[in-house]
């Protein structure tokens, strides 16, 4: 494997102008990352929702200047389709129109590659031939915004794969193994071409993955911490990166901090889902959108934190 890039241990700017997204970069996070990839394993990313663990792929794809490839898993996905999709239905349906209605190119038009199309891994081990694939697809799922430009690197992200079913990380782990598939109608198998992607994987432990699976990756584990003046200064450094220009009221970002930390522990008394930092940046755009004076974000603040911060709190009234 050659030597994986630097990382800088820095807020890198995601998202866009109109929504920008800072993710702060750890020491920890980076040399997991940069780890992983020389030891050429894939980085399962551990922790609860809103953590951080798809932002860590999209931070390192930006510091590479590597082509991100993102793929949600679901208990539906298949362990091809992180290879390919094939459209079944599709074909199915154009042969039935092509059976009332024949023409001199039916042959043409029901051909396989016309149904087939890349998934992330393949893009991820060889761009060249997913390019191709891509473009004759006539019923492609979404792709990268420029399929023709091949990028310096590929960084994958399958998110939630504990959702998936176990033969899904198994087939995952073959085909990195290997570093190559096969693919339905093609006589040559997708092989790796140029460098070797990343790969971070993440889960929010909804379920256990395999253990074979979990021995052949490299574990980091995210969470905020644990004692409550560390979980406020983190929560309240996030919250500056986010809405400093919007947020009018400066001790919001502390009070709002402590609000959530309170929640959770009551929350974890009843073994009920904790509310996270997720909870928390929504409390603080919903503020900043609906109010613009410090005096009036307060306010805000005092009323709204019930619905985002105490979720499991009872006892609305009507009448």
């Amino acid at each position: 494997m050659p030597r994986p890039p630097e990382l800088p241990t820095d807020t890198i700017e995601l998202g866009n102008d109109a929504q920008p997204l800072p993710h702060e970069l750890t020491a920890e996070a980076a040399l997991a990352v940069r780890a992983a990839y020389a030891a050429n394993r894939p980085l399962l990313v551990r922790g609860e929702p809103g953590v951080g663990k798809t932002q860590l792929a999209a931070a390192v794809a930006k510091a590479w200047s590597w082509q991100l490839i993102h793929k949600t898993l679901d208990s539906h996905t298949e362990s091809h389709d992180l290879l390919y999709t094939f459209d079944d239905i599709a074909r199915l349906g154009e042969a039935q129109l092509l059976a009332h209605n024949p023409t001199a190119d039916a042959a043409q038009i029901l051909q396989p590659a016309r149904y087939l199309s890349p998934g992330p891994l393949w893009w991820a081990l060889d761009w060249t031939s997913a390019a191709q694939a891509h473009q004759t697809c006539a019923f492609n799922t979404t792709g990268p915004a420029h399929p023709d430009t091949t990028p310096a690197g590929v960084v994958v992200v399958l998110d939630e794969i504990d959702k998936a079913e176990s033969d899904v990380p198994n087939g995952l782990l073959e085909t990195l193994g290997q570093g190559s598939f096969q693919v339905p109608y093609r006589r040559e198998r997708i092989c790796q071409t140029g460098v070797a992607p990343l790969v971070i994987i993440t889960t929010n432990e909804e379920r256990e993955l395999p253990p074979a699976f979990v021995r052949r990756c490299w574990v980091l584990a995210l969470a905020l911490p644990d004692k409550e003046t560390d979980f406020v200064a983190q929560l309240s450094r996030r919250g500056r990166a986010h809405f400093a220009t919007t947020i009018h009221d400066e001790t919001l970002y502390a009070d709002a901090a402590s609000q959530l930390w309170h929640s959770r522990a009551d929350a974890h008394s009843q073994g009920l889902p904790l509310p996270g930092q997720a909870e928390y940046l929504d409390l603080l755009r919903a503020l900043s959108t609906l109010a613009q004076d410090a005096k009036t974000q307060r306010a805000l603040f005092n009323q709204a934190k019930q619905y985002v911060l105490d979720k499991h709190q009872t006892g609305s009234h009507y009448g």
